[in-house]
């Protein structure tokens, strides 16, 4: 099974107090991200992202745009996104 793949959809505009208006993640987490290296570590912090995103709010639609990611990429959703209408 191919690896979780980079929470990012190419969108990189940080507008939102320093969140990405795309994935929601900050400048370091970005960083934090490529560092990972083991899948259940991707994971987790995808599932992480997932609860940031909604704390903060206004990410609905990251949700569709990483299940595409993940389809195109072969790999499983994450928790997180497994349970959530992507239609």
């Amino acid at each position: 099974m191919p690896k979780t793949p980079n929470p990012c959809i190419d969108v990189c505009k940080y507008k939102r107090q320093g969140h990405c208006i795309g994935c929601s993640m900050t400048k370091p987490q970005k960083s934090m991200f490529k560092r990972l290296k083991r899948d259940d570590h991707r994971a987790a912090f995808v599932d992480m992202l997932t609860a940031q995103q909604d704390r903060l709010g206004q990410y609905s639609a990251w949700n569709l745009a990483y299940a595409k990611k993940c389809k195109k990429k072969g790999s499983a959703l994450p928790h997180s996104l497994r349970e959530c209408d992507l239609d």
